[in-house]
């Protein structure tokens, strides 16, 4: 068991994945204000990276797990024009606010929602030519189950992209970001959302949540080739790439 699987939303009694699955459905009509405010929008430029890493490979079917409210299944849509991009989460009241954005778009015949659990998806073997994971990996409950299901359902060559939140490691953001990540960010989370224990859990999470090396060793341990990772803005968040 890795350290993110044991920091849990509310309690200790519950299963991680019921907790979280009721903590996105209650916040789940501020989450992208929230998004904005406490990235910065950096969050955009996040995104934007992650589905250039794909372009080369012109992705015809995609899975995006952990979806939300759908931000990332829209850039991708726009900038990758796959035949079909599906969108799984366990949060309903995440996936209502992403329907309606879609519908926005006029997207609604290339991107669809369904609830699923990443750990035991009902797809195929070899169906997807690419998944990815914005921000979700975190709040998985079981890592290595949820990466070798993100695994069995990509065809062979398939792409594996994954955004997580990290811990800055190097002075002077190290200090900022401990500051912000324990003051700011619960009390904008609070003021927002109206979930005391939500952006709590949040900054936890991600310094509970194995990065770098550690994160690029489980996802080869997951059947992946080919694990790279990299970096962004002095390390508030890390990509990582593997084949299948």
């Amino acid at each position: 068991m890795y350290g993110q699987e044991q920091v849990m939303p509310y309690d200790k009694e519950r299963k991680k994945s019921e907790q979280v699955e009721e903590m996105f459905d209650r916040i789940a009509h501020s989450y992208d204000q929230l998004n904005v405010t406490l990235s910065l929008g950096i969050d955009r430029l996040w995104r934007r990276k992650a589905i250039q890493t794909l372009e080369p490979y012109h992705p015809q079917h995609i899975m995006d797990v952990a979806t939300g409210t759908g931000d990332f299944a829209i850039l991708a849509c726009k900038k990758l024009k796959p035949a079909s991009l599906i969108g799984i989460d366990i949060s309903e009241g995440m996936m209502e606010v992403g329907r309606r954005k879609v519908a926005q778009e006029g997207l609604q015949e290339v991107i669809s929602f369904r609830r699923e659990d990443c750990t035991a998806l009902s797809f195929a073997e070899g169906q997807f030519d690419a998944v990815t994971v914005a921000f979700g990996v975190r709040n998985f409950d079981g890592l290595d189950r949820g990466l070798q299901e993100m695994q069995r359902v990509l065809k062979p060559s398939g792409r594996l992209v994954i955004l997580e939140l990290s811990t800055p490691t190097t002075f002077p953001m190290k200090q900022l970001y401990r500051f912000y990540s324990k003051t700011v960010m619960p009390l904008i989370g609070r003021l927002v959302s109206k979930d005391t224990s939500a952006y709590t859990y949040l900054p936890e999470s991600i310094a509970a949540c194995p990065q770098g090396e550690e994160m690029a060793a489980i996802i080869g341990k997951a059947g992946f080739s080919e694990v790279k990772y990299e970096t962004l803005t002095f390390g508030i968040c890390t990509l990582y790439t593997g084949i299948k």
